[in-house]
């Protein structure tokens, strides 16, 4: 038995969620979201919570237990709590401002990289160095952190560039003159 999918999803206070045969919606205080699941799994609700399990112990299905099992629990943390990821952007010179839904970067290029905010994601700006992406489905933030990682992301001799405020950059030695 899946460690992971044998254990039930607990539902918080003012989160509905609404089973239609393979297909999970949950709405919450921050938003609704729905997916559609493989109808392999058997989903339920009993007493407060979500209940996964599969119908018998084929490869194909015991993969995908824990798998519906912890993308339901991101909806309900997603509509009650929500996601966010934080980036910093480090290197002299390298700022980040918002104005409206656009993200506008400056990256040391010649010119500045602008990003519109995708629906459903929000972005804000503290100070010109610390980049903050917020939405409810945690795919879709941790996707767009990561395209906006991807325009400049650390080099590891002076540690300019984004990068995550969790993430650490192994730092190399440069070149030594004689």
């Amino acid at each position: 038995m899946s460690r992971i999918g044998k254990m039930p999803v607990t539902i918080p206070a003012g989160v509905t969620v609404t089973i239609a045969g393979n297909v999970v919606t949950v709405k919450g205080p921050k938003g609704e979201l729905k997916r559609e699941f493989s109808p392999a799994m058997n989903i339920e609700q009993k007493d407060g919570s979500i209940v996964v399990s599969r119908p018998n112990d084929l490869k194909e299905n015991k993969a995908l237990h824990g798998l519906t099992r912890t993308l339901i629990n991101n909806m309900v943390v997603g509509v009650s709590e929500g996601y966010q990821k934080v980036l910093e952007v480090n290197g002299v010179g390298y700022r980040a401002a918002k104005a409206g839904k656009v993200l506008t970067l400056n990256l040391g290029y010649s010119h500045p990289v602008e990003m519109t905010d995708p629906e459903g994601i929000e972005t804000v700006c503290e100070g010109q160095n610390k980049i903050i992406v917020k939405g409810i489905n945690k795919e879709q933030v941790g996707q767009y952190a990561a395209e906006i990682r991807t325009k400049r992301p650390p080099e590891p001799y002076k540690g300019k560039g984004i990068k995550y405020e969790t993430e650490t950059i192994i730092r190399k030695v440069g070149k030594t003159g004689k």
